[in-house]
């Protein structure tokens, strides 16, 4: 009876975990983004986003992420702050979470330049992740303050997307073929592992930051275990009648329409 109440209880977890996370990729809720449909009004929403984050990274060290910062951005990029606040109606916030798109892009750009074919499937999850970290090697300090924004209460949902989002253009590049729980539990899982890892690496101070590549390794290898774990315990004739069952409620979970099979990679290959 004890372990049927496991059972129940990480359904539970896991069914309040998708229902949060579901809401990860979406604009947020009264951003200009979502709430302009004009294509060429979006465009030159993100280019004036964009100019103002380039602007305010000098000053994020000193003021971090807020208000002031904000205002310090516009004047400099010359943005009238009317329309400063028109194109980012959440202030520094969203000059934050630009600063963290613009990283993700920088890592897949950086990613399909590479060659991962030799690589085992974790090697290629890793090389991805230090890449990740790579693309803000010049701003630790800028990194920092996203961190202590995100630790605070009310935007901590707001740094889980952060972490959802580049964790989903990892899986993404690589080409992950899930359209079930998997798709979120492997999202969630390499979320953690990129929120731990950036800790490590704003205090590692190795040569080429090799500490931090060889804790990333560490990481992977740890969630790689627990896939193991996993499958011996499919492969458990004990426990197979509630792996069956566990197995028949993953199947109903079902990956967003719009993200299934939006490969540009493959996942085909060694996944441990």
């Amino acid at each position: 009876m004890i372990f049927l109440a496991q059972i129940d209880a990480v359904s539970d977890a896991e069914r309040m975990l998708i229902r949060m996370l579901r809401k990860v990729g979406r604009p947020a809720k009264g951003t200009y983004l979502a709430e302009n449909a004009s294509k060429s009004d979006t465009a030159s929403v993100r280019e004036t986003r964009e100019m103002l984050m380039k602007a305010a990274l000098p000053h994020v060290p000193n003021t971090g992420w807020t208000d002031r910062t904000f205002r310090s951005a516009a004047n400099d990029s010359g943005i009238e702050l009317v329309r400063a606040r028109a194109a980012c109606s959440r202030g520094a916030l969203d000059l934050a979470w630009e600063f963290h798109a613009a990283g993700d892009d920088r890592m897949v750009e950086e990613a399909g330049k590479a060659d991962f074919s030799a690589l085992r499937f974790r090697d290629r999850i890793s090389e991805m992740v230090f890449l990740r970290l790579e693309s803000m090697e010049g701003d630790k300090e800028v990194v920092r303050r996203c961190m202590s924004l995100y630790a605070l209460p009310q935007y901590a949902l707001e740094g889980a997307r952060a972490l959802w989002t580049t964790s989903d253009r990892i899986w993404t590049h690589l080409g992950d073929p899930s359209a079930d729980l998997n798709w979120y539990t492997k999202r969630a899982s390499l979320s953690v592992v990129i929120g731990s890892a950036t800790l490590h690496w704003l205090g590692d101070a190795s040569d080429g930051n090799f500490e931090t590549r060889s804790f990333i390794d560490r990481r992977i290898d740890e969630v790689m275990k627990i896939e193991k774990a996993k499958a011996s315990l499919r492969n458990n004739p004990a426990f197979r009648p509630f792996a069956e069952g566990i197995e028949r409620f993953a199947r109903s979970i079902r990956a967003p329409r719009n993200r299934r099979g939006a490969n540009s990679g493959s996942a085909n290959g060694e996944a441990g």
